[in-house]
């Protein structure tokens, strides 16, 4: 479980910039749920993620995983447990290095650094089948650069490559947001069955509204670091496309847009 406890951040503080994102904001994400967070540009969504994961730290309040307060706890240590995919596919992988030494990189993650060769030949064949469950045609092309790959591929390699070694959170930062429709559908098929396959707390910020509503078992929409809307269970799988673009709309013509 993770558990977001009054949290307060402010940013440019003490002067005429200063703006708070959150005022006592509180979030609790159950074991086994898969969150889809929808919000304005500004809502506080991908802020919130960074909270999360560590990439910014708060003003005031704790954050909790199961019992532990990870509050003060650094980024690359929270890695070990929650693993992260980000909008811009090249952020998830390395592109000059070849698509062999980039699982090879991931199935070492947490490991202590040494001597010996960076890839493990026994693992290659290993390498091969999960690959192979993307449907790409990856598991054919080890020696390629990363780099030459199209953005769905590697975004799809990013995705498999953060589940390789064992998590307990996945955060999906507008993870399709960067893809043609037809990517962007194989990529979220891919998702819902990386999620179900390894039983992930998932957290999954989309500007796809249909997305937000067809994928997972909760939905939350956020507007100006506050939780507007939150079903889950029968209530989630109620609601409809429309009444979430009535809610957004009427946002807009509350905030003057």
């Amino acid at each position: 479980m993770i558990e977001l406890i009054n949290i307060n951040k402010y940013y440019n503080p003490g002067t005429v910039n200063e703006m708070c994102l959150f005022k006592d904001f509180t979030l609790e994400v159950q074991d086994g749920e898969f969150v889809a967070i929808v919000g304005s540009n500004g809502s506080g969504k991908t802020s919130m993620l960074n909270i999360i994961c560590g990439s910014i730290p708060i003003d005031r309040g704790s954050i909790r995983i199961g019992n532990e307060d990870i509050t003060m706890m650094a980024e690359y240590k929270r890695q070990r447990r929650i693993g992260r995919v980000y909008q811009n596919p090249a952020m998830g992988t390395c592109p000059t290095m070849t698509i062999l030494e980039n699982m090879s990189l991931a199935d070492n993650k947490g490991q202590s650094f040494n001597l010996a060769t960076g890839t493990n030949k026994k693992r290659i064949e290993f390498y091969r089948e999960r690959l192979r469950t993307l449907n790409l045609g990856l598991e054919d092309k080890l020696q390629v650069p990363v780099g030459s790959l199209s953005g769905g591929q590697r975004q799809a390699m990013a995705l498999l490559m953060v589940t390789m070694t064992p998590i307990e959170f996945l955060i999906l930062d507008e993870h399709t947001a960067a893809l043609d429709p037809k990517t962007a559908e194989l990529i979220m098929q891919l998702t819902d069955q990386v999620v179900k396959e390894k039983n992930l707390t998932t957290i999954m910020v989309t500007h796809n509204l249909r997305y937000a509503v067809e994928y997972g078992s909760r939905l939350i929409m956020m507007h100006q670091g506050e939780i507007v809307i939150d079903k889950a269970g029968e209530e989630k799988k109620a609601i409809e496309i429309d009444s979430i673009l009535e809610k957004f709309n009427q946002i807009s013509i509350e905030c003057g847009n």
